[in-house]
């Protein structure tokens, strides 16, 4: 059994060691927007992406929830185009496609066999084009902001997100809700939106990404057609957000009235995600819980029985990032042992170095996961989107896994000393809410 397990992961390292080089080509229109092509022809399909580097954090004052809501409007309609249509063009295709929001980036994609791709290239030019802004359509698509912020709150643990971001950042908009408040989408003119479109939605702080079956002298020909006459409104916006300080303990109760199992979140706050200690942290959430064997995992659920469930992970974002473990507590085991057992972990992290299994281990799993997440031309496309908008290099597709590979067993261990500190975590008890 053990030679079979050492052949496997043998060849899943090959295989990581070894994931062909995505070529692409990159190039910039005359009005700003930034095209990026990739060839694939071992199958007839494409994935196209139109991704703006515009999220919820650069909403100001008073228009908290713009980036979400433009993502519905933009994603509906266009003059040339019904809401609902595109749903039913590309399904009848069969294609699939949605739209995102995220506190970075929104994004609007879709995958269509690769004889669709004119459909694509008109949908994504209408979108720069010809968008729908008006009072009528906002009134529109605020109630379904509204209904969708009301599924949200009654699903059960969908609220940790906010409450981490709220305590981990105080000064960053980072702290506020991706959906933004109602209230200002209530009280907002229609001025406002046409305000924050011309500041975000321009060419120049966009990238529409083409990926799959494709040629690409063919494709940059019809790239030409359909979007060179979408006018230049300027340069990209100046982004200016403020710094946050060191972070220092804080302990809290939140309440979720649809859960009936608490919760304990032992959390950071970590580097940007451009940051090389940010891909560093990985490491470190796969050795804690990433998978059954993991320490976390094997200790508290298989061994002691303490815990139903063990999470840990690294949400990565532009700015800064969020490290937090999470722990389903079983029978009667209380948060502060729970807590200790975090702390013995984290500390030997922090005063040793881990084996060499474990590092080959989490190296070949880091690995293996990243080149799965691009054994599609949708994987792919996304990627390239947003590493062109994050880290200005969508050529970095093509590092991640050497990074991966060159970090060492010395920095996990210096990393962990500089971001994971009990000075520097949030503990909080995500509880159920119980009525008076």
């Amino acid at each position: 059994m053990k030679k079979i397990l050492a052949t496997i992961i043998l060849a899943l390292t090959f295989y990581a060691s070894n994931a062909q080089e995505i070529n692409i080509v990159e190039y910039d229109l005359d009005n700003g927007l930034h095209i990026i092509l990739h060839q694939d022809n071992s199958a007839p399909v494409i994935s196209t992406v139109l991704q703006y580097h515009v999220g919820s954090k650069d909403e100001d004052e008073g228009i908290k929830g713009f980036a979400h809501l433009f993502e519905h409007m933009l994603g509906q309609e266009t003059k040339n185009m019904n809401s609902g249509d595109w749903f039913k063009i590309y399904r009848s295709r069969g294609g699939n496609g949605n739209a995102s929001t995220s506190v970075d980036l929104t994004s609007y994609y879709v995958t269509l066999p690769s004889n669709s791709l004119e459909l694509a290239l008109w949908r994504y030019s209408e979108i720069m084009l010809h968008p729908v802004i008006d009072q009528k359509t906002i009134d529109v698509q605020r109630e379904a902001v509204k209904e969708e912020k009301r599924q949200r709150d009654n699903q059960p643990y969908s609220r940790f997100y906010q409450y981490l971001k709220e305590y981990l950042f105080s000064e960053h908009p980072y702290n506020y809700p991706l959906i933004g408040f109602i209230e200002d989408l209530d009280n907002s003119s229609l001025e406002d939106f046409l305000n924050f479109k011309e500041k975000f939605y321009a060419p120049s702080n966009a990238v529409f990404v083409i990926a799959g079956d494709i040629d690409i002298d063919e494709t940059k020909k019809l790239v030409a057609e359909y979007f060179n006459e979408i006018p230049n409104k300027g340069d990209k916006p100046i982004k200016d957000y403020p710094s946050e300080e060191l972070f220092k303990e804080v302990r809290v109760k939140e309440y979720d009235p649809n859960i009936q199992i608490p919760a304990l979140f032992y959390a950071f706050r970590t580097p940007a995600e451009t940051d090389r200690d940010s891909s560093t942290l990985n490491y470190i959430s796969t050795y804690l819980s990433g998978g059954e064997s993991s320490v976390l995992y094997k200790k508290l659920v298989d061994e002691k029985e303490m815990a139903l469930a063990v999470q840990s992970f690294n949400i990565e974002q532009e700015d800064y990032s969020m490290f937090a473990v999470l722990i389903l507590p079983q029978g009667e085991t209380s948060f502060e042992d729970l807590i200790s057992e975090i702390e013995v972990e984290i500390d030997k992290i922090q005063n040793e170095i881990i084996s060499e299994k474990d590092y080959q281990k989490i190296q070949n799993n880091l690995e293996n996961a990243y080149v799965s997440s691009l054994g599609s031309v949708s994987g792919i496309s996304q990627s390239l989107a947003s590493y062109h908008n994050v880290h200005g290099d969508a050529s970095m597709i093509n590092k991640i896994s050497e990074i991966f590979r060159s970090i060492s067993r010395e920095e996990i261990k210096t990393a962990a000393n500089k971001y994971l500190n009990k000075n520097q975590r949030l503990i909080m008890e995500y509880l159920p809410e119980t009525k008076e």
